[in-house]
């Protein structure tokens, strides 16, 4: 990491930062950029939240929270303090001292990175630029996107230069919604930077709000690190996923298996199987190295095989429910009542991105059963691009009189406080993708 022309910019930035007179700005107020907004405030800076979302500028406002696992104390203490600010007005973005990037990068149809997103806030922003400030992407990409793509185009927009007269780094988000083990102050924070000065204030400004900053030596290492930690879990997952459909038809249950596998105090790490796979990282950031390795000539099997095993999931438990159908009521699917228990992507929140409860209530409703759902922290489904068809569907009431009228019920998402004793009692089958019932190995239950 070469010198930098930067030095004199970096010591005053520096000086800000630990004096707690700098300013924050974090561009996307979502599940990622809301909670980091969040710790910056409670660590003593002023912070402006940026977002193209006027519902979001509203409730944040107004003191409102929009994301479950954030409670509503917390948005208004925001307000009281005097030192946050919602707004849309990117014009805006030369107040801030720091811009951390925390918008979505999706997928397009063809499953190549959707860049569009980083691509517009970084025109949005370029245009304030000013001397002295950081830039900083937390947003998952593919390696060399910060130095490739988000540099050249703050440089084209603003007439500045990269990391001579603004610092621009790569700090990768670790949030996992609803942790309460593990939040935004206890994830060491990896940071990366191609500037001995840029890494120096990033590595300043992250240090604020978390216990343990982890240096490497570039962004494109930043970049990697990310991607390998969502491609591990993506890998042993799909592993898991098979051995659930091998064990299954051996009459073995794989939860007890995995179980067991875990009391081994080394060389093994617990894994469970679902239904698929959701959330924004897992089903989506492998294939952002999938689409950069062919730059470089390379197939990724190992990854594309993961994906194919974990995208299937939905259809095979589709048609364990199928059999159960049969099987046990004598019924074709076709007309059936059947009752999806889980919207959200995991337990315990309300994020249903990527979940693969839409495919399995999609998959059913294409057989022509009848479908409705429950899910505590999902009372409706919001309008979205990719399942409109599902927009004001609501969630059914957990009461006896609600819950008879199905023939069958299926477990995407092991909520905590849903009462499954009365759904077991109540519907004549029950097929539990998540091992939520447990030991309870009664006629109605199967393991999906």
């Amino acid at each position: 990491m070469a010198s930098s022309a930067l030095t004199p910019l970096a010591d005053a930035f520096v000086d800000k930062v630990a004096a707690k007179t700098a300013v924050v700005g974090v561009v996307g107020l979502g599940y990622v950029g809301l909670p980091l907004a969040l710790a910056f405030h409670d660590a003593g800076l002023r912070c402006i939240g940026f977002d193209i979302d006027p519902v979001k500028i509203e409730a944040l406002q107004g003191g409102r929270s929009y994301i479950g696992h954030i409670g509503a104390d917390r948005i208004a203490g925001l307000n009281v303090s005097g030192r946050f600010e919602a707004t849309a007005d990117f014009a805006r973005a030369g107040e801030a001292d720091a811009l951390l990037i925390c918008v979505p990068t999706p997928l397009s149809r063809y499953r190549d990175p959707d860049m569009s997103f980083v691509e517009a806030t970084a025109r949005a922003l370029g245009a304030s630029l000013r001397r002295g400030q950081l830039v900083s992407l937390e947003s998952t990409t593919y390696p060399m996107s910060t130095s490739d793509l988000l540099a050249p185009i703050l440089e084209e927009t603003s007439a500045l230069t990269a990391n001579a007269d603004f610092a621009i780094a790569y700090s990768p988000e670790r949030e996992d919604p609803g942790n309460e083990r593990f939040g935004t102050a206890d994830i060491p924070k990896i940071v990366g930077a191609d500037d001995v000065d840029a890494q120096r204030m990033a590595v300043a400004l992250y240090g604020t709000i978390v216990d343990q900053v982890v240096e490497v030596p570039n962004t494109r290492t930043a970049e990697a690190v990310k991607l390998t930690e969502n491609i591990f879990r993506s890998v042993n997952i799909a592993l898991v996923n098979e051995l659930k459909m091998i064990f299954t038809r051996m009459d073995i249950d794989p939860f007890e298996v995995i179980d067991a596998a875990a009391t081994k105090p080394f060389g093994f790490m617990p894994f469970y199987p679902g239904p698929g796979i959701g959330g924004h990282c897992i089903p989506v950031d492998p294939f952002y190295l999938t689409w950069k390795a062919r730059e470089f000539g390379l197939h990724t099997r190992f990854i594309e095989l993961a994906g194919e095993i974990n995208n299937s999931m939905p259809e095979w438990v589709i048609a364990r429910l199928i059999g159960a159908l049969s099987e046990r009521l004598g019924k074709a699917v076709k007309g059936s009542r059947l009752l999806v228990v889980g919207l959200a992507y995991k337990r315990n929140v309300d994020d249903v991105r990527e979940s693969p409860s839409f495919a399995l209530i999609e998959g059913l409703l294409a057989r022509g059963a009848e479908v409705e759902y429950y899910d505590p922290h999902v009372p409706a489904v919001k309008m979205t691009r990719d399942h409109a068809e599902l927009a004001g569907k609501r969630s059914i009431a957990w009461t006896s009189e609600a819950l008879s009228r199905f023939d069958a019920a299926l477990i995407a998402t092991d909520h905590d406080n849903v009462d499954y004793h009365l759904l077991v009692e109540t519907v004549p089958v029950v097929l539990d993708t998540r091992n939520a019932i447990g030991g309870d190995n009664g006629v109605r239950v199967i393991r999906g």
